[in-house]
Formats: C-alpha cells, structure tokens, sequence
C-alpha cells in the first residue's frame, strides 16, 4: 500500500495532480469495484479541504442508491432530477453549486453542508452513478475545482468498470 500524505501545494493544479496520481496507485491494479469506490472516497476525504462529505451514489433501478462514502450518513435513495445529485444524473452534466440553500429542491441529508459539487460517472454511453462532494464552506468549489474533479473521475473510467 502506498503512503499518502497531505501536503501543501502552491495551486489547485498541483494538487489535483498529486490527488489524481495518487487515484491511479490505489486503483490500478484492484479489479473489484466496491474496493476501488472505497478507497477513492477515502483519499478525497483525506486529502481535500474544507467538506464534510464524500462519496457515491450509484445508479440502480432508474433511481440512485447510496455507495461508498465518508463522512455522515447519508440519504439513501435519490430519485433522478431531484436535488443536486438527482439533477447531475439527469443532465449527465457535472453541478457547481456554491450555496445549496439557494439550490431549487435541494434535498438536506447534512444540515451543515452549504455548497456542493456533482460529477456524474459515465461509462459506455450509460450513467453509472455520481460523484458527491459537500462542504460546510459556501463557495468551496469553484470552475477549477470542476475541472479537476472532472479529470478525477476520468482517471476512475480508465480502471474502474462500475455494474
């Protein structure tokens, strides 16, 4: 097992790409997938900032079902187009939202997080799941945060087939 570290980068970039390489060792060479969603919760709940959840939801059944995560409990089930996550899954586009309270049907499974960042998981042309990101920071994320995120789960898609 390879030892992370968290360390003070001079920008995003930087880090992103300690936490993306970081992503690649952990993940490389594990084919089982509940692992792999595991550990990638855990080294963004190790190595970023400022939030208080992070985890998946994997899509199952037209609806999504809570998956790997750190962090509180969490909503179990969320329906496609409802609150952050639901709408990440129905637009099949990445969510920025710097303050949820301003989100239309937001759905509150931590009263403390006040911004959040979605990225959903496509693989072949189908959604797989989300990527969910909360912070109690409003205004947490911003477009580099996106991008890079964006390129964390594109290096996931090179080694992990979800079901």
């Amino acid at each position: 097992m390879q030892k992370i570290e968290k360390i003070e980068f001079k920008n995003k970039r930087q880090f992103y790409n300690y936490l993306n390489l970081k992503l690649t060792g952990l993940i490389c060479e594990e084919q089982d997938w509940l692992a792999n969603l595991s550990n990638s919760s855990a080294l963004l709940w190790l190595l970023l900032d400022n939030i208080n959840w992070a985890g998946f939801y994997l899509y199952k059944n037209n609806e999504l079902v809570l998956g790997p995560f750190q962090g509180k409990p969490a909503c179990t089930h969320i329906q496609v187009g409802k609150g952050v996550c639901g709408t990440a899954a129905k637009e099949l586009k990445t969510q920025l939202v710097r303050n949820v309270h301003e989100f239309s049907g937001h759905i509150a499974c931590d009263s403390e997080s006040n911004s959040e960042i979605v990225i959903p998981i496509i693989q072949k042309g189908k959604l797989k799941g989300v990527l969910d990101i909360d912070s109690p920071v409003l205004s947490r994320f911003d477009e580099e945060d996106k991008e890079y995120l964006e390129k964390f789960i594109e290096t996931f898609n090179k080694y992990i087939e979800l079901p």
